[in-house]
């Protein structure tokens, strides 16, 4: 039988991305703009924690939101409601964005006068997390239902973030969830993670996390 050639392209193409996201941080960076780059599993309540992000900081930054979304525009419309710059990107069935796809909401966005865009990831805790995106800082949302062993489960999502918020804290006494287990097991991950209990939806924690979030951006913008 004639042999055939087997082509091995993953790592190439995570190499040209990897190039295509720090050209783009560059950029940012002499614009004075911090990107964030906000990522869960469907249904963590990451919309929830957008509007109280920017209920809580829109008096002292200019915030943009890049909603990414297989189809739909009903987070948009939702983020439009507080006064945020908002943009959909539908992805065309891709369950991540890339940096290239990230320029090109950045661009659709128009970042002039911005100091601060959010980028709401497609709903997914894997192949968000192999692809850099660009953004200055990766956060992540991991609800109380979802279980205190997802660290454990999609270790790459949780090695890759500067911050963890696990949300929806105020629903715990109903659910088998250990928080200091689920801590020991993101720390387990990642030993630098910050990790923030929040309730998007009692607006409990929000302020502890837009503190961070709020001094991120001063460092990079200074």
């Amino acid at each position: 039988m004639e042999e055939f050639k087997v082509l091995e392209i993953k790592t190439s193409v995570f190499a040209d991305n990897n190039i295509q996201a720090g050209k783009l941080r560059e950029e940012l960076k002499a614009e004075k703009v911090f990107l964030l780059n906000l990522m869960s599993s469907p249904g963590a309540g990451k919309t929830t924690t957008l509007t109280r992000t920017i209920e809580a900081l829109k008096s002292d930054l200019r915030i943009g939101v890049m909603e990414a979304d297989i189809d739909s525009d009903v987070d948009a419309r939702t983020i439009q409601q507080t006064g945020a710059r908002a943009i959909q990107l539908h992805t065309g069935g891709m369950c991540h964005l890339d940096a290239e796809m990230t320029r090109q909401g950045l661009e659709g966005l128009n970042t002039d006068g911005l100091d601060l865009v959010i980028l709401e990831n497609v709903g997914n805790l894997v192949c968000p997390a192999e692809f850099d995106t660009g953004a200055v800082k990766n956060a992540m949302i991991l609800s109380v239902p979802e279980g205190d062993d997802k660290p454990l489960k999609y270790p790459l999502m949780f090695s890759i973030c500067d911050v963890v918020l696990i949300n929806k804290v105020d629903v715990m006494p109903y659910f088998n969830f250990d928080m200091e287990k689920c801590k020991a097991n993101i720390k387990l991950r990642n030993p630098k993670a910050k990790i923030i209990p929040i309730s998007a939806l009692k607006n409990e924690g929000i302020r502890e996390w837009t503190d961070w979030l709020g001094n991120a951006v001063k460092a990079w913008c200074e």
